[in-house]
């Protein structure tokens, strides 16, 4: 019998849950109708505990209660799927919050348990009785004043725990319909009784409730079409919070300290994806339909972004479906899906910049979801988009022909100039407005006066010994100046190497420079 919830204790309770969940993993699915009849709550459930227990067994094992607690925390916040999993990883922050700081007796599981109730429904946008949130809540209720040892609290919560789960079949009519418990509920329960098992050293059974008669899982006309989950690294999310609730529901943002866990269902995936790209840095984005899936055209294509009207026609002569952007943003997630389904069943989507890559991996994702195909290439600069599409074949098989075309770019150094309007801090100093910077495969290299030898100097440093092939694209008439000076330049230092030159037409870039 434990006195104390000590960090063995901890990591065997995250271990021990995920196997539990695990083995009740088909039965929990089984009851998923709400919110959305899709039975994943118990495989969520599951992997949301293995991420959190995979995160305590990788601390070194004089880890103290506050990093134990925190790598719980952090594990689950991570690791979290599905609407109930999201849920019960900010379950397990507010418990985190309390104990980590506290030597984890009695009275500290209590006031983690309340703390766990109020975070969790904290972060629902819209709670509901009848779900994992009343059951935790009711759970935190019943041993907030209750004397008594630690076994005495856990038992009390996971008794009065297993006692709001039966109660959740007449709370919910959807739950009524279909003679349900709560799926997230059951999993809850099973967590909690597990922790009773540690504590007391006595294994005891986690029963999941069978339906007392057939689930329909009928269709909902109000569930919209897609759950869409990301990591979001950003300051806040009150603005993001409010956006989400207006495109959607079942919406769940969990988390702090800059990182958060996002969770919605939406009409429009798209618009909740561009939501939190304008709150800070989404990433790990994944897509699920919730209803049927769009038509998917046949073939092979290349989707390529283009800043400029020169740059489009350059690949839209390759045979690209091409998305235009405005220099130095990007373009609408909807603009690069419409794309990717109107290039065919197998999709090749070139970014070629930076800050375009994150909607490309964006749009992939629901495309992905829709039955297609698709690879995104880290093309990081037009001229590698280019060299990208030059080699492909869509006659090859598809994984063959995107690692050919990602070769390719991976081969083509990338370089431009263009001239300051504002005072910076850069990687090759402070410049101002007026300055020349050039830019060698993404970084400021230098900072100039003149813009031919700034030009010249960016050339130098991209060709090498084994170069054969220079492309370069003209912005305006300054560039065509520009490329005829390179022209020059390797006609006398290097002339084995072949120039090519396009008119471009890109915004402020005179001049993008290719080197395979």
């Amino acid at each position: 019998m434990l006195d104390v919830l000590d960090p063995p204790a901890v990591r065997e309770w995250a271990r021990r849950s995920a196997q539990a969940l695990g083995a009740a993993r088909a039965q929990i699915d089984a009851l998923n109708v709400y919110p959305v009849p899709d039975g994943d709550t118990g495989t969520n459930l599951h992997l949301t505990l293995l991420a959190a227990a995979d995160a305590l067994d990788a601390l070194p094992d004089t880890a103290d209660h506050d990093a134990t607690w925190r790598a719980l925390a952090h594990g689950a916040l991570l690791g979290a799927r599905g609407n109930s999993g999201v849920i019960v990883s900010q379950a397990l922050r507010g418990l985190a919050e309390v104990l980590r700081t506290a030597e984890g007796r009695a009275a500290d599981l209590r006031t983690g348990l309340v703390r766990a109730a109020e975070l969790a429904t904290a972060a629902v946008s819209r709670p509901v009785e009848g779900t994992v949130l009343s059951v935790l809540a009711t759970a935190a209720s019943a041993v907030r004043d209750l004397p008594g040892d630690l076994a005495a609290i856990a038992a009390k919560a996971a008794e009065e725990a297993r006692k709001a789960l039966a109660r959740t079949t007449v709370q919910l009519d959807v739950l009524a319909r279909n003679g349900v418990v709560d799926a997230g509920a059951a999993g809850l329960v099973i967590i909690l009784e597990t922790l009773v098992d540690v504590v007391t050293g006595v294994h005891g059974r986690h029963e999941v409730p069978a339906p007392t008669r057939p689930v329909l899982r009928e269709d909902d006309e109000d569930v919209h079409g897609y759950e869409v989950m990301y990591l979001l690294e950003a300051p806040s999310v009150d603005r993001l919070r409010e956006q989400l609730d207006a495109l959607g529901d079942s919406l769940v943002i969990v988390g702090g300290d800059g990182l958060w866990n996002v969770h919605v269902h939406v009409a429009d995936a798209g618009a909740a994806i561009e939501a939190g790209l304008a709150a800070g840095r989404p990433y790990r984005i994944r897509i699920t339909y919730l209803g049927g899936r769009p038509h998917v055209g046949g073939g092979r294509g290349v989707v390529a972004v283009a800043a400029g009207d020169g740059l489009a026609a350059l690949f839209r002569e390759s045979g690209a479906v091409v998305v235009t952007r405005e220099p130095g943003s990007s373009p609408p997630l909807a603009a690069v899906l419409a794309a990717i389904r109107e290039a065919g069943s197998e999709v090749a989507v070139l970014p070629n910049d930076a800050a375009v890559r994150s909607v490309a991996a964006a749009a992939a994702e629901i495309a992905r979801e829709e039955g297609t195909v698709v690879g995104v290439l880290p093309t990081l600069a037009s001229v590698q988009g280019l060299a990208a599409l030059a080699v492909h074949d869509p006659a090859r098989r598809f994984d063959d022909d995107v690692l050919a075309m990602a070769e390719a770019a991976a081969h083509t150094r990338h370089g431009h100039v263009w001239v300051a309007n504002r005072e910076a801090m850069t990687s090759a100093g402070v410049c101002r407005p007026g300055d020349v910077l050039g830019v060698v495969d993404g970084d400021v290299a230098l900072i100039g006066a003149d813009l031919r030898e700034v030009t010249e100097d960016v050339v130098r440093r991209l060709v090498s010994a084994s170069s054969e092939l220079v492309t370069l694209v003209t912005g305006g008439e300054t560039g065509e100046g520009l490329a005829k000076a390179v022209q020059d330049l390797l006609a006398v230092e290097r002339p084995d190497v072949e120039v090519v030159v396009h008119a471009g037409g890109q915004g402020g870039y005179p001049l993008l420079i290719g080197v395979e």
